[in-house]
């Protein structure tokens, strides 16, 4: 009999340590599950943040150009694009701000040189629209003007790129301004002022820019056929 106890005992030792081995695989399965389910999720947690950062930051849209440093001119330049984003331009830049005219492209291109971003809109955007852009130009580097031709509500322009946008309210214009203001990639005279001396707060009307340079037009009073050589 004590050995057939003994026996039995044993026999219910073997079961409760594998029921208990049972246990404790379950729960590290269990375990292991959850802590596997945790590592998807923050995986996934950290792709959804990624792709949505990256939908907040695209500029797609965004148009390049290859001008290089451009030469300076007196007289007005026939640009390829309309606003203009390079080449040829006036000595004298255009002061940065708020303009309610138009502006000379020769002047704005050159302050566009030095790392400007120039906005441009249609003369028919509402006023509700124009004073958001208004608001929105408030530091140094910045030109507002009107434009008129603009294939988009509102264009805004640098040194070699540019962005059509759907109004003031479109969430890519303050991205465009903090991706390619003064941007030392891109800004072939990094570092140039965009006021001060050398300057001009003039609009188009207010400073016409010539066709043809000063020193190739007739002066007054000359004639316009060509002078006879002395007989001999």
């Amino acid at each position: 009999m004590a050995k057939e106890r003994t026996q039995a005992r044993r026999e219910q030792l073997a079961q409760l340590r594998a029921a208990q081995k049972r246990k404790e695989r379950r729960t590290a399965t269990l375990m292991w599950g959850a802590g596997a389910f945790v590592i998807v999720l923050l995986i996934g947690l950290v792709g959804w943040y990624v792709i949505k950062d990256r939908a907040a930051t695209s500029l797609d849209g965004v148009k390049s150009f290859t001008y290089k440093n451009g030469e300076h001119t007196l007289i007005k330049v026939n640009y390829k694009e309309n606003p203009p984003v390079g080449g040829e331009h006036n000595p004298t830049w255009q002061q940065c701000g708020v303009y309610d005219e138009t502006l000379n492209n020769e002047n704005a291109v050159h302050s566009m040189e030095h790392g400007a971003v120039w906005i441009t809109y249609r003369p028919d955007l509402a006023k509700d629209q124009v004073e958001k852009l208004k608001a929105l130009v408030t530091t140094d580097y910045l030109l507002l003007s009107p434009y008129p031709g603009l294939k988009a509500p509102v264009v805004a322009s640098s040194w070699n790129h540019q962005l059509e946008l759907t109004g003031a309210d479109d969430p890519k214009l303050s991205r465009y301004i903090t991706k390619y203001k003064q941007n030392p990639e891109t800004t072939p005279e990094y570092g140039a002022t965009c006021t001060g001396k050398g300057s001009t707060p003039d609009t188009a009307s207010q400073n016409p820019i010539p066709t043809v340079s000063p020193s190739a037009a007739p002066s007054p009073g000359a004639s316009s056929m060509p002078q006879a050589s002395p007989s001999s």
